[in-house]
Parts: C-alpha cells; structure tokens; sequence
C-alpha cells in the first residue's frame, strides 16, 4: 500500500512539473479560442429610403431536461405547459406528454420555440422553469441572424441574398449579392471566450480584442412605388393569360437607373413568384422588337430612307429556300415606315437582305458599334451573353441575315434590348443600366454613383428622330394602336416570337410564343423606358405582344403618369358648372323674392331649406334625411320672426 500510494505521488508531481506545461497547454486550447464576433450586415434600401433588405435576430429556445431537479420538474412543469399552451395554440396536455417523454429518454436539447423575435424571446424566456435559466431550468437560447425584405416576394431576386449551404457554397442572388462582399458584408471580430460547460463560452479579458465591423448601407436605385405597379401589372395579366413566367423592367431615361424590375414565373401549383431573374438572366430570341436596330442599321447606312417602298407580297415570300410570312394575305407594296409600323417580317427581311446579303459583315459591324454583342458587364452575377453571329460561325447561313432582320437568329436579354430602346429615347446616348445610387455609413456617404455611358452617340440625330416618329406611329396607328391613349403619349415595338420550335411539326402541334414590348414614355420628354416579356401565354386567350404585353406596358405608364405627372398644370380655381349655376341662381331669386312670406321648399336639399329659413327669421326643426318632402307652413303664407316650421326629409 505505501509503495502503491508513493507512486501515485510520483505520478502526481510527474504531470505537475515534469509535464505540466504540456497539459496546461493542451488545457487551455480546449477550453479557451479566439472566437469570431459576427459583424452585422448592411441594410439595403430603395432610392426613396425604403428598407427593403436588413438583418435581424432570430432565436431558437431549447431545454435541456436534465438539468432541473426532479422537485423543481415537477412544480414548474404544469405552469411552463400552461404558458406554451397559450402561447402556441395547443392544448397544455400536448406539451405536458412531450416534455415527460423528452424527461424519460434524458433529452438535453429539446426544442420548444424556432426562429422567433426579440419580443417573443423575452416573452419566452420568462415563463415557470425557464426564467430560472440555464443551470436550474435547462434554458439554452441559441442567437442567429436572419436577412429579413419587409416587401415580401415583391422583387426578391432583385433584392436578392447571400446564402451558403451545409457544404460551404455561397450562393450571391441580386443586389445583396452583387454588393455583399465589398459594402454590405463588413468584418467580423474577434475576442477570446472560455469555454465553461453545455456548449456555451463566456468572454474573458481580452486586451487584443477585435471589435467589428458593420457592413455599409446600400441605396439602390429601386422606386417601391414604381416597382408595386410594375409587379402587380406583370402578375395580372400572366395570370389572366396562364403564361409560364416573364419580366418587367422600367428604366430612367437620362440616368440608365433601373427603377423597377420585376421577375415572375409559374410554380407546380400554379402560382406565381420571383423564380429567377429573366430580365438580367434569360437569353431568348427577342423578335419584333429587335426590328428598331435592323431598320436603323439600315437607315444609319442610307441604303433607305422612310419613303423606299420594299414589295411584301402576299404575305408570304421564299428567301433562300425558306418561307417568311407576315400575318394575314400580306401588304403587298408599302414604305419602310409602313412595315415596320406593321410589324411586316418580309419587309425588314427584304430590306436587309437586298442591301447587306452582299457584304454581311457590314450589318453585324453596325450592330458591334452598338456593342449588342457584349454583355452589358452588370453587377449582378448571372447576366445572359447575347449571341449575334457573323460569317463562319455555327449558327450562320444564307438565311441568317434575313431572319436576323425581324428578331431571329440571335438572343438578347430583356435588360439588354431595353438598354438600346432607352439609348433612342435618350436621344442617341447609351448608358449602362443602373442598380446602385449610393453607399453610406449611417449619415456619412462612402461612395456615389453616376451615370456610365456606353456609346456616346449610337446614330445621327436625323436618324434618332426618325426611329423616335417611327416608335411613335407604332402606338398611334400600328400595331400597338390599342394602347393609344390621347391623355398621354407612349412609344415603343411590339414583339412576338415563336419559341421552342426545334422540330417544327411537334411545334405546330403545341405552339408557343414570346411576347413583348419595349418602348418609352411621353413622347415629348421621354422620362421612364420600359420593357415587358411574357413567355409561353396560353394561345386559348391571345399570344400577340400587342394583346399579351401591350396591356401590360400602357397599365404601367398611365399609373405611373397619373402618380408622377411629368408636368404639373394647375387650372383655374373658378371652374363654371352649370347645374351648380342654375341651382344657387334659383336659391338667390327666391330668398330675394319671399323676404316675409312662406316659400316652397319642397324638394330643395336641407341646407338650402335651412338658409332660406333662417333668413326669414323662422326656427327649423328637422325630421328624416335627404330632400324636403313636407313643410308645416304652406307656401305663400306671411311669416313671423321666432316662428317654428317643421321640414320632413325623405
């Protein structure tokens, strides 16, 4: 025993100071870390200062069942079930079987309220058993920050987010993004924490302390107002024609600033949400619409003018072994204006396959002076390329240059085709389209954003004004003549475009189109350009641009011409109504020709009733509402000072 006993002191000594700072090093790494101080992410807001993305805590409140005494289980049970019954819903029996059975098998970590707010939590965290806290009832509060959009679904994947999964992927959506690492993140601190049991640390004195950073605000240049009318104009009509998704962009003319953008598409149950962000993602044919660059390729070329007069046939003309139809029997001879005001596709064809057929590369280098064929470098990841061929490629043959005139044979996205229309509206000048306004630290700006000009002048002023009448003629007697409006003036191109046409006979069995519209708005001093896409309309209700997404752009410009009129008039005050006229003009001749004698006041309004009245001295008294049925004093009779009438209304 004394031998066994000497060893254990020996032993003793041995890990005090032979291997003692071993230990006390391996000690200390387990139960002391550097532990990161999280930084709070920046909040995004609309250019009119609108929250429309922040961070805010959330809470996950467990217990773990274990830690109370069994005398204090069972006197607080029954009130904590109680309190969770009123809470929640639920009968206090459900909690009460729950909790005993996590008792029974030992539970540590049982949950009883996920991602709930600070007031909830408080409210919580006070109930029987748990207020007495993490060594007496088992509370274990665990804190996270969720990014919450007080909008909703309305422009969420502009908005966007940052995630990242279990396996470390980060997933950057929107403007939340595109700007989180570099404003909206902020640095996160650091601090040493020891570690003290159950899972949770406790800060100690640390003098190397790294306080953190929050991230920047973000002001986007986003109108909430402008975007509500954008979103729910979009999701009325893809409701009312059963699209399969589609997009809206409303663009400021002079700035290139994105003032909405709106991205719908169907789910398996058949409503509609923001799936994915076609208007910056989605590639697609753009058809009718791309008629403006072909036609102003042309004419910036003068190898036409407006009054060339191009043959269309019957509607139905062979280019290279190939049909090309226009909708019904055809135009026959018309001017360049004409077809495009009718959206003729074997005008446009012509057109650009009579002057360019020789010499293609002349056309597509019209186009690359417009920079069509580049993306429009945005910051939001996941921008569509758009594809324009040339000579050589895949994609190229005798009938590319035809097709390519009326919006075949190339892609655009929606943003991308926008951003030329908006460049004619702006009088030749093309401007990178715009999310970001500024970035600030509370009251402090860190950073501006200008405008970013991407061709300086894309035509002649002569031909600007040309396409900008012809835009103009579209809506006033073309093909986008029912959004016409003589309150206020629009101008655009309409768009329909066959999709999904592979094998041409399985597309004549289900076809499907894409419709559009893009265009600006007044005509006099465009102020917002605007683009509408809807993919796939159910052909049972209409599939035409100007049917599906015409309707869409018009709602879209009036609302916000009838909230932000570009000029306020204010008309005379004294406006003349004749019916006003005539009855105060009877009300005067009649308190001026019955100055002591009873007139009829039957039929009068009560107020007048009362005036007349009152004028002659008399207290009235009232029954009913309305009009005067009755008068106790008939018409005619002489009249007292003081004297009582009684008026009966209807």
């Amino acid at each position: 025993m004394f031998i066994f006993g000497l060893a254990v002191v020996i032993k003793l000594l041995t890990i005090q100071y032979v291997n003692g700072d071993k230990y006390r090093d391996l000690a200390e790494k387990r139960t002391i870390e550097n532990r990161d101080i999280p930084a709070n992410r920046g909040n995004v807001y609309s250019v009119n200062g609108n929250l429309l993305a922040t961070s805010i805590p959330k809470y996950d409140i467990r217990i773990d069942t274990k830690t109370p005494r069994e005398k204090v289980w069972q006197k607080q049970i029954g009130p904590l079930c109680d309190s969770l019954s009123k809470y929640r819903g639920k009968p206090a029996s459900y909690y009460r079987n729950r909790l005993d059975k996590a008792k029974a098998n030992k539970n540590r970590y049982f949950l009883l309220a996920r991602d709930i707010g600070y007031s909830d939590y408080l409210r919580v965290r006070n109930f029987p058993l748990l207020k007495l806290g993490a060594f007496k009832g088992g509370l274990i509060m665990e804190q996270n920050t969720k990014r919450e959009h007080p909008m909703g679904g309305i422009s969420m994947r502009t908005i966007g987010y940052e995630r990242t999964d279990e396996n470390g992927n980060v997933t950057r959506a929107g403007i939340d993004g595109a700007f989180g690492d570099k404003y909206l993140k902020g640095k996160d601190g650091h601090r040493l924490k020891q570690k003290i049991g159950k899972g949770q640390w406790k800060p100690i004195v640390d003098y190397n302390q790294i306080e953190p950073q929050d991230g920047y605000d973000v002001y986007t240049t986003i109108d909430v107002n402008i975007q509500d009318i954008a979103h729910h104009s979009l999701l009325e009509q893809l409701e009312k024609y059963d699209a399969e998704h589609g997009c809206v962009v409303v663009m400021e003319v002079k700035t290139g600033e994105i003032r909405a953008i709106s991205n719908l598409g169907k789910s398996k149950s058949g409503k509609y949400y923001e799936k994915r962000n076609y208007a910056v993602w989605e590639s697609h044919e753009p058809g009718s619409t791309f008629k403006l660059m072909a036609i102003m390729a042309a004419l910036e070329d003068k190898v036409i003018d407006t009054s060339t007069i191009v043959d269309t046939k019957t509607g139905r003309k062979m280019f290279y072994g190939r049909a090309i139809n226009d909708t019904g029997n055809g135009y026959g001879k018309i001017s360049v204006g004409e077809a495009f005001e009718k959206s003729s596709n074997i005008g446009l064809a012509t057109i650009i396959d009579d002057h360019y057929s020789k010499s293609p590369n002349k056309f597509i280098d019209r186009l690359k002076t417009w920079r069509l064929h580049e993306n429009l470098d945005l910051p939001i990841i996941g921008e569509g390329n758009p594809v324009i061929p040339k000579p050589g490629d895949e994609i190229w043959s005798r009938n590319a240059l035809p097709s390519m005139a009326y919006g075949y044979n190339l892609q655009l996205t929606p943003l991308q085709t926008l951003t030329f229309y908006n460049a004619v509206a702006n009088n030749g000048e093309m401007l990178k389209p715009r999310f970001l306004r500024q970035v600030k630290e509370l009251d402090r700006e860190i950073e501006s954003f200008e405008k970013v000009v991407r061709v300086k002048k894309i035509a002649s002023d002569e031909t600007i004004k040309i396409a900008q009448k012809l835009l103009e003629n579209v809506v006033e007697r073309g093909t986008g003549k029912k959004m016409y409006s003589k309150y206020f003036s629009m101008a655009g191109k309409t768009g329909t475009a066959r999709t999904d046409y592979g094998n041409n006979q399985e597309w004549l069995k289900d076809r499907k189109y894409i419709s559009s519209f893009a265009g600006y708005f007044p005509v006099e001093n465009p102020k917002y350009s605007c683009i509408v896409v809807i993919h796939k309309p159910s052909l049972k209700v209409g599939y035409y641009g100007a049917d599906v997404t015409g309707p869409v752009f018009k709602r879209i410009a009036q609302k916000i011409f009838t909230d932000t009129p570009i000029i306020d008039e204010i008309g005379s005050l004294e406006v003349q109504n004749a019916a006003v006229e005539d009855e105060f003009q009877n009300y005067y001749d009649t308190s001026n020709a019955y100055l002591t004698i009873m007139p009829n006041v039957i039929g009068l309004p009560i107020m007048d009733a009362m005036a007349l009245c009152e004028n002659l001295g008399l207290e009235v008294k009232i029954t009913g509402s309305g009009l005067v049925t009755s008068q106790s004093i008939p018409k005619g009779q002489k009249v007292k000072k003081n004297q009582t009438i009684v008026l009966k209304l209807s």
